[in-house]
């Protein structure tokens, strides 16, 4: 059995496809009220590794245990234990949002009015009271994504996994899902979050492990994978975003080539690793006013997440980054903050 202060256990866990390694030898471990980042580029075997946890998919080699239950041997026991949304919701559109709600109620073993009642406070914490009578196929996206939700919490879990539970939803939708997480840890039950995008693992989770080709890379807290990236990051912001080019240009050496090779047209900022602090933006101002190039910004910070998880993956593949650069659909685009990458976090 696993142990009392860890909910979820995955030792050793290999997965094949064919030729394909999707999974090779993952280890971690989950501790009750604790939220874990899951990240990884597209193919990475995330997914993977979130089916074999909720007993959708068998491992070829390891040991699994989710709240205290064996994913092999005790699957039934896993399955009463956990919430699990995924990408695309599991509902029927043919029901109201309540009724949805009080038939998950009843195929859990509660009480016709133990359901009811549910349902009710259910609509109320995700904001549905308005649509709750509302076929569900009239909903948008955001609602719908909000009501699965709600139907994997009738009866509460002791493991929640969330795999890419914000992708597509308005900002709105997308900020209760950042309170329920925040709920699900404060009420002890332990989180496995997996996001395309990286500042939300950053607000979000306790710990992170990155995996890449079916292997963990790196995993830690936030703060300390940042550290591994350097102390300081430069920021660059021209005046006019078509100088863009430019600046990569007149920067030269002083910009890698996996920086470089990040940028995009939607790309409106140039980010380096800045490791000699003040002396690398000095030598970079002189580079841009030698090429005659207006600047709007040019800033040290610490380096971001996304510029963290760019370090690590190319690294691990010595290949072009396999992401692309913008801001979260849900972002103004006039926004002038800090850029960040979204990655194709594997499916």
């Amino acid at each position: 059995m696993a142990s009392t202060d860890n909910a979820v256990v995955a030792n050793g866990i290999r997965k094949t496809f064919g030729p394909v390694v999707a999974l090779a030898d993952i280890s971690f471990k989950i501790r009750r009220g604790e939220v874990l980042g899951l990240l990884g580029p597209n193919g990475a075997g995330k997914t993977t590794m979130v089916d074999i946890l909720s007993t959708l998919t068998r491992p070829d080699r390891g040991r699994a245990e989710v709240a205290g239950h064996d994913v092999l041997s005790d699957p039934a026991g896993v399955r009463r234990s956990i919430m699990l949304t995924g990408q695309h919701v599991a509902l029927d559109d043919m029901l109201s949002g309540r009724e949805n709600l009080v038939m998950f109620g009843r195929l859990q073993g509660l009480r016709k009015s133990q359901a009811r009642r549910r349902a009710d406070e259910l609509l109320h914490q995700f904001d549905l009271v308005d649509a709750a009578n509302r076929r569900v196929s009239t909903y948008s996206g955001g609602m719908r994504r909000r009501i699965d939700i709600a139907c994997g919490l009738v009866v509460r879990p002791e493991v929640v996994f969330l795999d890419e539970p914000t992708t597509g939803l308005d900002p709105r939708s997308r900020r209760s899902i950042w309170e329920l997480v925040s709920e699900c840890k404060e009420a002890g039950i332990a989180t496995l979050l997996t996001t395309q995008y990286l500042e939300e693992a950053d607000a979000l989770s306790d710990r992170i492990v990155v995996i890449d080709h079916g292997a963990i890379i790196a995993e830690g807290t936030a703060d300390e994978l940042k550290e591994r990236t350097g102390a300081t990051y430069c920021e660059i912001v021209p005046r006019h975003p078509q100088d863009l080019l430019a600046v990569a240009e007149a920067l030269g050496s002083l910009l890698p080539e996996r920086n470089r090779a990040a940028l995009t047209t939607a790309s409106d900022r140039i980010s380096m690793p800045a490791a000699g602090g003040p002396n690398t933006l000095a030598q970079a101002l002189n580079r841009l006013s030698e090429a005659n190039i207006e600047l709007l910004d040019i800033a040290l910070r610490r380096p971001s997440l996304d510029e963290v998880f760019l370090t690590l993956t190319t690294e691990n593949t010595g290949d072009r980054p396999r992401f692309t650069s913008g801001r979260h659909p849900s972002e103004n685009s006039g926004n002038t903050g800090t850029e960040h990458i979204d990655v194709d976090i594997l499916r």
